[in-house]
């Protein structure tokens, strides 16, 4: 079982910068791939990024490529998503997810049902 916790949400403005954190529990955190994903009021939930379990390859949506960054301490048991300049349509609420499968492709970090672990979410609001 693996227990997950985001932080780092908030009220920004567009152009600003956001690091959210996820801590995960447990000593298997090294063998999860994690993934962060988003989902805005009314809207499905959202791929953002992810990153395999040893911290070699990393994912990207399209639309965050080259703003977000993915990265994992695995000293702490945290994933970090670094976003860089914000706009006001990446307002959602951001989600850590863990799952046990390994990464194959782009596609299959997309699959919100390949992850077996989620945490509680954690707010960004971009304001214009």
């Amino acid at each position: 079982q693996v227990q997950l916790v985001e932080s780092g949400g908030g009220l920004v403005q567009a152009g600003d910068s956001l690091r959210l954190s996820c801590a995960a529990s447990g000593r298997t955190f090294s063998t999860y791939a994690m993934g962060w994903f988003r989902q805005a009021p009314g809207e499905e939930r959202e791929f953002v990024a992810a990153i395999s379990w040893s911290g070699t390859s990393t994912y990207g949506a399209d639309s965050v490529k080259g703003r977000f960054t993915i990265s994992r301490d695995y000293a702490k048991n945290t994933v970090s998503l670094q976003m860089n300049s914000l706009k006001p349509e990446n307002t959602a609420v951001y989600y850590c997810a863990a799952r046990k499968s390994t990464i194959a492709t782009m596609n299959d970090a997309l699959l919100a049902f390949e992850y077996d672990y989620w945490g509680q979410g954690t707010q960004v609001t971009v304001s214009s």
